[in-house]
């Protein structure tokens, strides 16, 4: 049985005049289970080429279609090391934000929406290199 954990740790000693120290950890679990999730695409590194927006992460393609109802979780880092640029992040027509160098995001997705799609837009036309994974849930293909 899989257990699969993230965990997050926030410190500061700057933050106005107080410190703070907040650490938090989530079990990622199957849809409506206390299993873990199972599956993951692995951590795959793309380069961008052009400042055009270019999709990351298809919604329901190939043998997974049909499988939104499920529960999963994606993770995205700008690689860049220059402070300036950025990528945009969006879920269809909804930009979910900017990742500048070195930031990463973490969030839930579900792929059972046609136009779930998760694109990134590139602030820059030279390379910049994205790492992401998907953390999902196995899927039972049934023969016909």
């Amino acid at each position: 049985m899989a257990t699969t954990t993230a965990s997050i740790t926030l410190q500061s000693s700057g933050i106005g005049s107080n410190a703070l120290s907040l650490t938090k950890t989530m079990t990622l679990n199957k849809l409506g289970t206390t299993t873990g999730l199972d599956q993951t695409t692995g951590l795959s590194k793309v380069v961008t080429e052009a400042n055009t927006e270019a999709t990351l992460l298809n919604s329901v393609i190939g043998p997974r279609a049909g499988f939104g109802s499920k529960n999963g979780k994606v993770f995205i880092k700008n690689c860049s090391t220059t402070d300036t640029e950025y990528i945009i992040i969006k879920i269809h027509d909804t930009i979910m934000g900017r990742l500048y160098a070195g930031d990463w995001a973490f969030f839930p997705w579900s792929e059972s929406d046609a136009d779930g799609d998760i694109t990134i837009t590139p602030s820059v036309a030279t390379p910049i290199t994205i790492e992401y994974m998907h953390i999902h849930e196995g899927i039972t293909l049934i023969a016909v």
